[in-house]
């Protein structure tokens, strides 16, 4: 595995009292060792892999989880088959205490089938996990779901989010791998469908990197940061940052939260993303160029800067947006894609 630079770490932090809004302006990757050292399935974990087993067990609603799984020739990695036309695993339904069975009959075998639940909403799948297991993100006024990743030695391929993100590392360690916003081109993204787990990855083995076929992987390791966190460490990942995640234990959980600075009425940029290639990419460069000018002075540049001529009244959606702003601009742009 290639190494970076060190991330930041910072020791001794109050639980109770995360910096979180100092960290999200900050804009950067930090780890935040032992927040959740005391959280009941860290200490579980601590005592042996079978207490966490059955510590997890304990609040399993019964109810059909989702869950990754590929036979030991994709060596924990799922992602894509030779030609990126297919994905090298499937997704199947199932009890949660079948998937944790069948991670604890393997825990002893030197390669493995992958089992893998991720992004699993806790209040819907563990109610009552969260009442000892929590990063009291809602005590800083933060509305963010919890959602727990549970797998043997899986590693999930560099990609990024678009919301902030706080991961808490509660059984085994994990290997995070973090590369700034503006290394996306050096990272040789994949495509867009389908994707691993809903978002774009890189496409670059980070164990057996190709630098002949991919040579400015190179660039990107000089802006790489790593860190390796223990049982009840936390990793704060900004966001659009991206990130390589590879857990390094027989039996791993990891319970994250991601939340939004923005106001919730703002839309997801991805769809505006596939429309802009749709609209914009394939056009004459000269046309192109004009369309950049255009979309730098209404939506790169300072957001009060294409109405500040103009009277309140007039600027319409030039204007900052409201929720009554954003139902009606959603209205609009469905009445003009569905003509």
């Amino acid at each position: 595995m290639l190494d970076g630079i060190a991330m930041r770490a910072l020791e001794g932090l109050d639980p109770a009292a995360l910096p979180l809004e100092a960290l999200v302006a900050a804009g950067e990757p930090v780890v935040l060792r032992g927040i959740a050292r005391d959280w009941a399935l860290v200490q579980a974990g601590l005592r042996g892999t079978q207490e966490a087993l059955a510590y997890l067990r304990s609040f399993d609603a019964g109810v059909p989880v989702p869950y990754s799984f590929g036979g030991p020739e994709i060596e924990g990695r799922p992602f894509y088959n030779a030609d990126f036309t297919r994905l090298n695993f499937e997704v199947r339904r199932g009890l949660l205490a079948e998937v944790l069975d069948a991670i604890s009959e393997h825990l002893d075998s030197p390669s493995p089938p992958t089992y893998y639940v991720a992004s699993l909403l806790i209040e819907h799948a563990l109610p009552g996990f969260a009442q000892h297991n929590d990063a009291g993100l809602a005590g800083q006024g933060i509305d963010a779901s919890a959602s727990i990743w549970i797998g043997n030695r899986v590693t999930a391929s560099c990609h990024f989010d678009t919301p902030d993100n706080l991961a808490c590392c509660a059984v085994g360690r994990r290997r995070f791998t973090l590369f700034p916003p503006e290394q996306i081109d050096n990272l040789y993204p994949g495509p867009l469908e389908p994707t691993p787990g809903g978002q774009v990855v890189s496409v670059v083995d980070f164990d057996r990197p190709d630098f002949a076929r991919h040579p400015r992987f190179g660039d990107a390791l000089a802006s790489a940061q790593t860190a390796v966190l223990e049982p009840g460490d936390a990793i704060f990942i900004p966001s659009m940052w991206w990130h390589h995640v590879r857990s390094l234990e027989p039996f791993n959980v990891l319970v994250n939260y991601w939340w939004r600075s923005s106001p919730a009425f703002l839309s997801s940029p991805l769809p505006a993303l596939h429309h802009a290639m749709w609209a914009v990419r394939d056009l004459p460069a000269r046309e192109k160029q004009a369309w950049a000018k255009i979309f730098e002075y209404y939506v790169f540049g300072p957001g009060e800067r294409a109405g500040q001529h103009l009277p309140d009244a007039a600027r319409g959606d030039l204007a900052p947006f409201d929720e009554t702003q954003a139902r009606r601009m959603r209205a609009q742009l469905l009445a003009r894609l569905n003509r």
